[in-house]
């Protein structure tokens, strides 16, 4: 037996998985045992150890080496130099210790050493040969990510609601979260939910942490809502790169949830008691908001007075407001039966919109293929004439990928929903012809909704709502009024400028002998059946709305 010398056993594996591992610590251990027990060695201490070698810090090596210079132990056994050190610095304090002649052994399975020069200088290359090891690992590893994102292929582990495939190296939508992920897109999309109660909600629907399967907090579901990966793009060291994985959402959608969470970071204003109408005029004598109070058991609307205090404009009761609302709303409300020939015209259309829709799919591809040679010549500018910054180049690419994005996925909705494209003016038609039963409810909040979404410069001036149509019901009325064929709703009736588009006397419905009354100030000098090309002008200011 060998009494001269006391040990300490020292056994390491990375951080890595298992199976790359080139000895697992059962292992090593294994054979250092078999080792002491084949030459009878004096152990003292054993130190087992999950950390890479290739950075200095190791807590436990660390200590191990301290306890060799108080004297515990002058003898370390490992199954390779390898274990001990794959940097230079710590190969550097081993090799101290031996020329101070505080560490007098070293005994290895798989290597000979002796306190001689010849043996000093083949462990010295040992811890080379490791750290080279090492070094050329990290580059090539690197190189690999390099390559990896050149080809839109995100290097790193998968974000929540995707999973890295480990035969294809790529990355594939997780089928149990990704369609949770999607759902809590488009619900805090909607702007009605908190961060925390999406979070409780995608809980209870089994949207989890990966490895605790518990509650996700309301700051992780803040960074998953704001990662671009989900809509295709992902950014590595500052840079953006565009994807080749499926998105889970559209830009459009990713976008709608980064003004949902702008709003909601916005502090909530001091609470006031509430009143219908309140915040949604202004005075049409000094510009100031219109606010509403309570007196003697009624709501009165009036100018808050911030800018000229004696101003000369009296109050107005909540009702009559009420009154001339709804008049304004039936006013812009088509007729019963012209909305249906609207709507009967849109439908035979339909089968002739291909040519539209092809024209404008090449439209867009043409623009998708101009932002990719603007952005090839961007980064040629970048690295051949280093005409921008690092940081410059980052942001005009990330400019540049997000519009290709959004172009890819209007492209996609042509493709997906090219039938359905009528569908919004349908819609506005639909809508349209509902405001006059709106305006016969007389609903003070549903008032309001329906100003809000057809008015705009809505001013009160000597008690009388004025106010300008927002497209596309500018288009349909021309800032007209259509009340006469409607029938007023009521005596206050809102008083509007220009006149109707489509109350030319001129006018006749095919198959039916109803005229409407001549306009006032006469009629316009058109003809206004509604043909193809007026539906596309609707269509079009109501999606550029």
């Amino acid at each position: 037996m060998d009494t001269n010398h006391k040990y300490f056993i020292y056994v390491r594996k990375s951080t890595d998985t298992e199976e790359r591992q080139a000895r697992s610590i059962g292992d090593q251990l294994a054979e250092i045992r078999e080792l002491v027990h084949r030459q009878g060695l004096d152990v003292i201490g054993s130190f087992e150890e999950s950390q890479s070698a290739m950075t200095k810090g190791r807590p436990l090596f660390n200590e191990m080496l301290e306890r060799v210079e108080a004297g515990e132990a002058d003898g370390i056994i490992a199954w390779h130099p390898d274990r001990l050190a794959r940097n230079a610095f710590d190969g550097g304090r081993i090799i101290d210790l031996i020329d101070d002649h505080k560490l007098h052994d070293l005994k290895f399975c798989t290597f000979w050493f002796e306190p001689t020069a010849q043996r000093k200088l083949m462990l010295n290359l040992a811890f080379g040969q490791s750290k080279y090891y090492s070094d050329s690992l990290s580059a090539n590893i690197r190189r690999g990510q390099r390559q990896k994102i050149a080809n839109g292929v995100y290097p790193l582990k998968a974000p929540i609601g995707y999973l890295n495939e480990p035969k294809l190296r790529t990355i594939v939508p997780d089928p149990v979260r990704a369609p949770l992920v999607k759902e809590a897109f488009e619900l805090y999309a909607t702007g009605t939910v908190s961060l925390t109660r999406l979070s409780e909600i995608m809980h209870t629907k089994g949207l989890q942490t990966v490895r605790a399967r518990a509650m996700m907090k309301s700051n992780r579901i803040q960074d998953l809502l704001r990662n671009p990966f989900y809509y295709g793009i992902f950014i590595v060291n500052g840079e953006t790169h565009e994807g080749t994985h499926a998105p889970l959402v559209t830009k459009a959608t990713f976008d709608r949830v980064q003004e949902a969470m702008l709003r909601r970071s916005k502090p909530d204003s001091p609470r006031h008691k509430y009143y219908v109408y309140r915040g949604l005029l202004h005075c049409g004598e000094c510009g100031c908001s219109i606010t509403m109070e309570a007196q003697k058991g009624h709501n009165y609307l009036r100018c808050t007075k911030r800018v000229i205090r004696s101003y000369s404009q009296p109050y107005l009761r909540e009702e009559t407001m009420t009154g001339q609302i709804a008049a304004a709303i039936a006013s812009v409300s088509l007729p019963d039966d012209l909305a249906d020939w609207l709507i009967a015209r849109i439908n035979t259309d339909r089968s002739t919109n291909a040519a539209l829709i092809t024209d404008t799919k090449q439209k867009v591809r043409k623009k998708i293929i101009s932002i990719e040679a603007s952005l090839d010549r961007l980064t040629a500018a970048y690295l051949d004439v280093g005409a921008f910054t690092a940081a410059e180049f980052r942001t005009r690419k990330a400019e540049g990928l997000a519009k290709k994005r959004k172009l890819e996925d209007d492209l996609v909705a042509l493709d997906t929903v090219a039938a359905k494209r009528f569908e919004p003016l349908i819609r506005f038609i639909n809508g349209s012809k509902q405001l006059k039963y709106v305006a016969q409810a007389a609903n003070p909040a549903e008032l309001r909704k329906s100003l809000e979404q057809v008015g705009s410069s809505l001013t009160l001036t000597n008690r009388t709502l004025t106010w300008e149509p927002r497209r596309p019901w500018k288009l349909v009325v021309n800032k007209g009024s259509l009340a006469h064929v409607n029938a007023a709703l009521s005596s206050s009736a809102a008083p509007l400028r220009g006149e109707s588009h489509l109350c030319s006397p001129k006018w006749r419905r095919p198959g039916s002998n109803r005229q409407p009354p001549p306009c006032k100030g006469g009629a316009l000098p058109i003809e206004l059946r509604p043909r193809s090309e007026h539906l596309i002008i609707l269509l079009l200011a109501r999606q550029a709305k």
